[in-house]
């Protein structure tokens, strides 16, 4: 007699790493509409997509905790879709001059930060060192977001509330502030496992 076992679901295909994908998916398209950064419709159009992606992320994090679909490659993918997703928007922002100037120094600032944060957790988890999330960081991300969609929506934003891209440009810079304290937060913290390493 043959016993027919129940197929085990693959936690690739969870709802929750499917959102993840989403937003991976969401980087090239967001980056092929600010090609046209002066056609309104291809401005908005960037910017639906971009609050899309973000309704993702707030979105696999629920589904995951609430549904029990945590997963190691959830883990790997939810910050690197993140990351790829902020850096993409600052560059080609900068690219068609909506962050430009000093400005631009507000967006060096954001992607430094990144690059040194990814750095440190690569490092400290072969040390088995976590890195938790603070507050600020949270409210750090949450600005930053806020910031890019005013910026994404650039002069067509401006056709709806007039000053969009100032709106933009000020929540980078205070978010810009706040990613200098949580950067420095993080390399004390891995400084002080370094040191302290046997």
């Amino acid at each position: 007699m043959n016993v027919v076992f129940p197929q085990r679901r693959s936690q690739a295909w969870t709802l929750a790493n499917c959102l993840t994908y989403g937003r991976l998916v969401a980087v090239p398209v967001l980056v092929a509409l600010l090609f046209w950064p002066e056609e309104h419709s291809a401005r908005f159009a960037a910017l639906g997509v971009f609050i899309a992606a973000g309704i993702t992320d707030y979105l696999d994090g629920y589904v995951a905790r609430t549904y029990a679909q945590t997963s190691a490659l959830g883990r790997m993918l939810d910050p690197i879709a993140d990351k790829l997703l902020v850096a993409a928007c600052l560059l080609m922002l900068v690219a068609d001059h909506t962050i430009g100037g000093v400005s631009v120094w507000a967006a060096i600032v954001i992607l430094c930060r990144e690059v040194l944060v990814s750095g440190l957790r690569e490092y400290l988890a072969e040390l088995k060192v976590g890195v938790p999330v603070s507050k600020v960081a949270k409210y750090k991300t949450t600005l930053q977001i806020m910031a890019l969609g005013f910026l994404v929506a650039g002069p067509a934003g401006e056709t709806i509330l007039p000053g969009t891209v100032t709106i933009g440009l000020v929540l980078l810079w205070i978010a810009a502030a706040l990613t200098l304290y949580t950067g420095w937060d993080y390399m004390r913290a891995g400084i002080r496992h370094v040191i302290d390493e046997p």
